[in-house]
């Protein structure tokens, strides 16, 4: 996550506004997307309850620009931060046998033939999404 708050922090309000490649999202989507996906992070991992439920449907469920008035970047800017401020907050009180333990996306039944769908597999996944935006979200560095 600190690499994306980097590139976040590297990228003024009117770059986040462009598209990463012509037709695709915008960095402001992108910000908004992996907000809400550490949000409800907080829920999937059963840490708390997700603190922005409005992000995740106009971020997630929806595609960039089907939604007509989105917040402003600033507004989305503190949801990451405080998204992933959350997230390394309860990370560090986690023990191994949290790490390993289901999601509450599995069932027991579930969980108990395939452990593999643990928390940290969870996170390993999460992480391969904000690296696959990092990815797109580079292209806006160039531009002014």
């Amino acid at each position: 996550m600190d690499e994306a708050s980097k590139l976040f922090d590297s990228l003024s309000d009117e770059q986040l506004m462009g598209e990463v490649a012509p037709g695709r999202n915008r960095g402001v989507y992108l910000l908004g997307h992996l907000a809400a996906e550490n949000d409800n992070m907080l829920r999937l991992l059963d840490l708390g309850k997700v603190k922005y439920p409005k992000l995740y449907e106009d971020f997630v469920v929806k595609a960039d620009r089907a939604v007509a008035e989105i917040p402003p970047v600033g507004e989305l800017r503190k949801c990451w931060t405080d998204s992933c401020n959350e997230l390394s907050k309860h990370f560090g009180k986690m023990t191994a046998e949290d790490w390993f333990g289901k999601h509450t996306s599995v069932s027991t039944e579930d969980f108990a033939k395939e452990p593999h769908r643990n928390k940290l597999n969870v996170v390993l996944v999460r992480v391969g999404h904000i690296q696959s935006h990092l990815g797109q979200l580079i292209f806006l560095q160039s531009r002014s």
